[in-house]
């Protein structure tokens, strides 16, 4: 039974996402430097169809800041070859409709704070430092680095026109009430009220120019410079990792909104369907988009039925308003970008920032200047690695190795001597940062020793690094004449069995206690 009145929620919650979204889209595409229209469109087009298909019933997808920087990274790489920058977007699609098929979205929650906070806040600088230029009515560079040595050209060619109008802006984007902007969004007004002041003005300013009405024309990647295929394929990994971290960061924001659980494997699948879509029109691509997600869910949306609204009303913007458009000035465009970098700094962490620990702000500030100046998907993993390396070494230093001598322990008739047979117990991981300090501690056992209890009973993960080192211990104690007895549980004894392709381990004791270890040794010198 179809529900008037969830459909009129869904209605105005679209209707309004798609005002907020409008002069976003516009000044993500400038930003690109693939157009106005290439902002419009990819707005359209992933809101449609990641709303059609996706996890997130009440996401709003579309341009956002990280994905315009990688997008205008690829644009300046390959310049005057569109046709590279197409495929690039194609296969970010795909690579992230295939996270979905191998089901990686629930893994993408687990990369560490200060790694997304050091991009998202690398990214905000980024978008403010690009638009210095606009702001003064110069051309722009597509480098941040280019821009901010140029800063002293910059500004002996600026436009006085255009400074006011950004200024403009920037005060209403930044000081308009919210009692105002939850009805009508500041960008919309400073927007409406900056354009006209341009225009009663009379003010010679760039503007956007020409936006074509009437549907895209498709622009299928034909062919592309095989020499081009890595940068290709980095960029293409960047723009899905970065669309994906995105969007499923805006999925648990909805999540905590409306308490409900998306589906982050079919959202990124959807997601990658419609960059693809993208990719075909000569559209940028985006991801869920944040602010407008929160502001289809206050307005009143409920399904994606209202992302498929917002979707529906750019497009009518743009095949029968699009000549008002294109007289919006890139000085008030580039105030409303600045607003957005600022918006993208993550605040939580900032206001916390002497409190964090060093190794934490050290994460932060690497991942930050490495995005800033060096490169986005290198920032990002040099962040994962250096935080997993940390993460591994605190876990390492949680895992204890003690020796004992069996006989302070146990009251057996056991016919050796106390030095003849030590126990090495294992408490904590087993895993490859630990290995290698099991072996140092194996290395340290007096020559005169006959039998090495193992007993790993206290061990909660064991990985293949340390079963080979276990594997090469046995070796190595059974050649100076030291028999290993193994304690193991069963899911751990079916493990190591498992990957045991040189028998070592079926020819070795292994004991789920250490009564039945003892007693095999015990049985082992009598027999003798």
């Amino acid at each position: 039974m179809i529900n008037i009145n969830s459909i009129k929620n869904d209605f105005f919650g679209g209707v309004t996402a798609a005002v907020v979204a409008l002069p976003l889209a516009l000044a993500f595409g400038v930003a690109s430097d693939a157009g106005a229209t290439a902002g419009l469109y990819g707005a359209i087009i992933l809101g449609f169809f990641a709303s059609l298909f996706g996890g997130t019933p009440t996401q709003i997808s579309g341009p956002t800041g990280p994905m315009t920087v990688v997008t205008a990274t690829a644009i300046a790489t390959f310049q005057n070859d569109f046709e590279s920058v197409i495929t690039v977007i194609f296969l970010a699609g795909i690579i992230q409709i295939s996270f979905g098929i191998i089901k990686i979205g629930k893994w993408i929650k687990y990369i560490p704070y200060p790694v997304i906070s050091g991009f998202m806040c690398g990214i905000g600088v980024i978008i403010i430092i690009l638009q210095i230029n606009p702001f003064i009515g110069v051309d722009s560079y597509g480098s941040v680095i280019k821009t901010i040595v140029e800063i002293p050209n910059s500004f002996k060619l600026a436009s006085s026109d255009s400074i006011i109008l950004a200024t403009i802006t920037l005060v209403i984007m930044f000081f308009t009430p919210k009692s105002i902007s939850k009805y009508v969004p500041s960008a919309l007004i400073a927007l409406v009220i900056v354009t006209y002041l341009a225009i009663f003005m009379n003010y010679s300013v760039p503007t956007i120019g020409e936006i074509p009405m009437g549907l895209p024309d498709f622009k299928i990647p034909t062919s592309f410079d095989l020499l081009n295929l890595s940068t290709i394929i980095t960029l293409a990994i960047t723009l899905a990792l970065l669309g994906s971290i995105d969007t499923l960061l805006t999925s648990l924001v909805a999540d905590s909104m409306i308490k409900t659980n998306h589906k982050p494997n079919q959202e990124l699948i959807a997601q990658g369907i419609g960059n693809s879509l993208c990719s075909l029109v000569g559209a940028i691509p985006g991801a869920g988009a944040t602010m407008r997600t929160v502001i289809n869910i206050k307005s009143g949306g409920k399904s994606r039925l209202s992302g498929m609204i917002h979707a529906l009303t750019l497009l009518v913007i743009v095949l029968f308003l699009a000549p008002l458009a294109s007289k919006i000035p890139l000085s008030v465009l580039s105030g409303v970008l600045i607003k957005v970098g600022f918006d993208i700094l993550d605040y939580k962490f900032l206001k916390i920032i002497n409190k964090v620990s060093r190794v934490d702000l050290l994460i932060m500030l690497t991942v930050f200047l490495l995005t800033i100046f060096v490169d986005l998907i290198m920032a990002v993993g040099v962040g994962i690695t250096f935080a997993s390396i940390v993460a591994v070494y605190k876990v390492s230093k949680r895992t204890r190795m003690q020796t004992s001598h069996v006989n302070k322990k146990f009251d057996f008739d056991i016919n050796l001597d106390n030095r003849d047979i030590e126990i090495l117990e294992i408490d904590g991981s087993l895993f490859f940062g630990t290995a290698s300090i099991l072996d140092r501690k194996i290395d340290k056992i007096k020559p005169q020793t006959k039998f090495v209890i193992l007993n790993c009973l206290k061990v909660h993960f064991l990985d293949i690094s340390a079963i080979f080192m276990i594997e090469e211990i046995i070796k190595k104690l059974k050649e100076n004449g030291i028999e290993v007895v193994l304690l193991l549980k069963h899911s751990q004894k079916r493990k190591v069995l498992k990957v045991d392709s040189s028998k070592v381990f079926n020819n070795s004791k292994i004991f789920s206690n250490i009564d039945d270890a003892v007693n095999s040794i015990q049985k082992n010198e009598y027999e003798r």
